[in-house]
């Protein structure tokens, strides 16, 4: 572990984590964090020595023209984490941002868990993005598991019940689980016909979710237009290609015919004052004031 000036004492801090690979369809996940480091200006205090889990041959190292001596700079594939204080948060915020590793899951998992400890981490949230087969004109839908119980019906998600091949993200998360860090995983269902990066939308998705779980609010910058302007892109594709137009039409029949879940009247004004108190507004006899 290669540490910049010391780590620092933080407030109940959560982690929000990502990797790039096969968890993050679109790049939508390591976005949501490449997003947040710059919107809440986190600061660097660690990165994973990427010589014990990286094949370079893989993923290969980057050159760039520096001020440095030799005029060159190279930069490592590896796994880096910052901290940051969201503006009027009661807690820091942990940002981990990588690559999913070559070699050596467990080592690279115990390394991750001994800065989380370290920075004496409370809760873990792990973002991952998967190909669906869902409309690109649809809302994304975000699906989630946690690690117990009581989280599972605290935060409305069910308790993994997944089998099959899984990732870093998978293999954190029950690496979380068994050093008895609570953790929840949030994955975004992305388009498979439009699968290149990056996808807006699902970030935005995710970000939504993190606002909802964190409840605070949560900055989205320029995503919304970005999102729009890349639906509007996808538009002008399946305009002038007549079997992706029937395709993306069963896709939203199909996606039509699902019912919507039932919410209750104070399920709805719970969530609406929420929204209102991470926006910094209030309700008053009228309707929303925000």
């Amino acid at each position: 572990m290669t540490e910049f000036d010391g780590l620092p004492v933080l407030r109940s801090p959560i982690v929000i984590a990502a990797f790039e690979g096969w968890n993050d369809a679109g790049d939508a996940a390591t976005a949501v964090v490449e997003h947040l480091e710059l919107e809440w200006q986190a600061k660097p205090v660690a990165e994973i020595d990427p010589d014990d889990y990286y094949d370079f041959q893989v993923n290969r190292p980057l050159v760039s023209m520096s001020e440095d001596p030799s005029g060159r700079r190279i930069e490592w594939p590896t796994t880096r984490v910052s901290t940051c204080t969201p503006p009027g948060a009661e807690r820091d915020v942990v940002l981990v941002r990588g690559i999913e590793p070559n070699m050596r899951w467990r080592g690279f998992c115990e390394e991750i868990l001994e800065l989380f400890h370290a920075l004496d981490v409370e809760q873990v949230i792990l973002l991952g993005a998967l190909l669906a087969d869902t409309p690109h004109s649809r809302q994304f839908p975000v699906t989630g598991s946690a690690s117990d119980p009581e989280m599972a019906n605290r935060y409305d998600v069910q308790q993994t019940k997944y089998e099959g091949p899984t990732g870093i993200v998978g293999v954190l998360h029950d690496a979380c689980v068994r050093a008895e860090i609570p953790s929840l995983s949030y994955w975004a269902q992305v388009p498979h016909y439009v699968a290149q990066a990056p996808n807006p939308k699902a970030t935005l998705a995710l970000l939504h979710t993190l606002e909802n779980v964190l409840d605070m609010r949560v900055p989205m910058g320029e995503l919304a237009e970005r999102a729009a302007a890349w639906e509007s892109q996808v538009n002008e594709l399946a305009a002038s290609d007549a079997d992706m137009a029937e395709y993306i039409r069963t896709l939203e029949q199909r996606d039509g015919d699902e019912p919507l879940p039932q919410a209750s009247g104070e399920d709805l004004a719970r969530e609406f004052e929420k929204y209102l108190r991470r926006r910094g507004g209030t309700a008053g006899p009228g309707g929303p004031a925000v």
